[in-house]
């Protein structure tokens, strides 16, 4: 199993998951890391950049500098398959568009699909005739799950 985290869930931990107060949780995420069975993708460093300073990033950077994976040529492809179905083209935030930005959620899902036996962990909600993760994970048949998933998929509590 492979779990790709979105901007969303990599959040949470970095605001809930305090490195003094959660150390068993940092060991055992570390390890999942290090086993390459968390991963994320570059655009989610960017959007995690724009919100948590150097000091607060470097928990995930210092530890695996690989941890935020540069798109193969399969992920970019598997990107534009994406797109290529108009309805989740309303995934591309005319915020992101207009201003410039970045977009990790393409890139997530491609690195899960293509990845062994990858899941997404997103906090984002399957919603009927949504263009959000979920719905996208749905449709190309890629697992998708929140943090509280993840945590009990992996059998670990605090």
């Amino acid at each position: 199993m492979m779990y790709v985290f979105d901007t969303n869930s990599l959040s949470n931990v970095l605001h809930h998951y305090y490195f003094q107060r959660f150390p068993t949780f940092w060991v055992k995420f570390y390890q999942l890391i290090d086993d390459q069975k968390i991963v994320s993708v570059r655009e989610a460093k960017h959007e995690l950049e724009e919100r948590f300073d150097k000091d607060v990033m470097s928990k995930l950077t210092d530890h695996n500098p690989a941890f935020f994976a540069i798109p193969s040529v399969a992920e970019l492809e598997f990107v534009r398959a994406i797109y290529g179905v108009p309805h989740f083209q309303e995934n591309l935030e005319k915020k992101k568009l207009l201003k410039g930005g970045y977009l990790a959620d393409p890139f997530i899902i491609a690195k899960a699909q293509l990845g062994p036996d990858g899941t997404v962990v997103s906090e984002e909600s399957l919603m009927p005739g949504a263009a959000k993760i979920p719905n996208i994970c749905q449709h190309f048949g890629v697992g998708c799950e929140k943090l509280e998933g993840f945590l009990t998929k992996e059998n670990w509590t605090f």
